[in-house]
């Protein structure tokens, strides 16, 4: 297989932004994969540009495999409108074969729906929402990296058996952000603990102080931050800035990235709790992978989120070979229920497999960020607090109505 390699960045008007591309060999079937994600907003750190080097990274390990393969990138610029437009084009008008990537929740639902219609598939790294393999699972969707239920049970289920049984939460105002207060909210309860309060912002948010002083006046022991990107990195800032942690209160961070550590500093990072489905320095495997894409990274390093993308389009592209490309091509439905039959593996999960609602099985690590005399030099970030086995991180296929689930 030659490495068709075509980059577009398009937004709201979908013009393209830098264009490449090799030679065919005539008569060679090409399977063609749209990155959907925030190239310059508030999730460009833990999506953007490193979600499209390890995408080719995927692409390179493959192989030589009888077919070529094409990438497109595009900037949904956190709008759902604009994701399901350029989602809609890229297939309608650029023969786009499977959508990757896809940070902000409502983006996310918005283009599962789109590819469901047009029966291509969706590989979904970043969005968070559990709906997305619950009442809104689809047939042609993959939810790969983590979800809200995951990390509510992990991060959230660890801060209660802390002794942190009472709550307010700061919630990023839209569908992923609701998620994960909704989930979070029903493992403190199912665990003997209050909620007292709430205060919900909206994206891409600047002055937390207002939010926090409200959190204080709670009392609570535990503000919950169920925002993501750049939202969570000001709001630990200020946070920390209130002094908020010293007077006793705990912040449980429900989705954080090695990346957004790393823009806060262990200085004022050090001791959260956080979980992650992936972390560069776990194991062998992990160590492997990241040194094979960090040339491409420009000094940064992969997250969970990046490398999802990676780890779904890797699967994604021996399906392919499994069943044919063109047949790939034609159905996606179709190369979705063959993904779900075959086992995963790969360097950055290990061995795994796909459920009949679409959520992807890895494990889940809880890990507490160091302190900067633990660190032992750049990215070198997290110490592991546990690992939950891949068959106990996510929810249970039976208790999320996915209708594509037999009872």
């Amino acid at each position: 297989m030659s490495l068709d390699r075509r980059t577009l960045l398009t937004g709201a008007a979908a013009a393209p932004f830098a264009f490449a591309r090799a030679g065919h060999a005539q008569g060679t079937p090409t399977l063609k994969i749209g990155v959907l994600n925030d190239q310059s907003g508030v999730y460009r750190d833990i999506s953007g540009p490193t979600s499209v080097a390890c995408v080719r990274q995927a692409i390179q390990d493959f192989g030589s495999r009888g077919f070529n393969v094409e990438v497109v990138v595009g900037d949904h610029q956190n709008k759902p409108d604009v994701g399901s437009n350029i989602a809609r084009q890229w297939m309608d008008r650029d023969g786009v074969d499977v959508i990757v990537d896809v940070p902000n929740s409502a983006v996310g639902l918005a283009v599962a729906g789109v590819v469901r219609e047009k029966n291509k598939v969706y590989l979904n790294s970043t969005s968070a929402t559990a709906d997305l393999t619950g009442a809104q699972c689809s047939p042609n969707t993959v939810h790969w990296t983590y979800d809200t239920y995951m990390l509510a049970k992990s991060t959230g289920g660890a801060m209660v058996k802390a002794g942190g049984d009472t709550w307010f939460f700061l919630t990023a105002d839209y569908a992923f952000g609701h998620a994960l207060e909704r989930d979070t909210t029903n493992f403190v309860k199912s665990a003997g603990g209050r909620v007292v309060g709430g205060v919900r912002h909206p994206l891409s948010n600047t002055d937390y102080s207002s939010f926090l002083v409200q959190a204080q006046s709670s009392r609570a022991k535990v503000i919950g931050l169920a925002n993501a990107g750049t939202d969570t990195v000001n709001t630990v800032k200020q946070a920390a800035e209130f002094g908020i942690t010293r007077r006793g209160t705990k912040i449980a961070v429900l989705l954080m990235f090695l990346n957004d550590v790393h823009a806060l500093g262990l200085q004022a990072a050090q001791g959260l709790v956080l979980t992650e489905t992936f972390y560069w320095d776990l194991n062998d495997r992990t160590r492997a992978f990241t040194n094979r894409v960090k040339p491409q990274l420009a000094g940064s390093m992969p997250a969970m989120s990046h490398a999802g993308c990676y780890s779904a389009v890797l699967h994604y592209l021996k399906t392919a070979a499994d069943m044919g490309a063109a047949q790939a091509k034609q159905d996606g439905a179709a190369t979705v229920t063959r993904m779900k039959a075959m086992p995963t593996d790969d360097d950055c999960f290990g061995a795994g497999r796909i459920r009949e609602d679409g959520r992807k099985l890895h494990p889940a690590h809880l890990f507490e960020v160091k302190a900067p005399g633990e660190s032992k030099g750049a990215w070198d970030y997290y110490k592991l607090l546990q690992t939950t086995p891949a068959e106990e991180a996510f929810r249970p296929v039976g208790e999320g109505s996915c209708p594509l689930v037999r009872s």
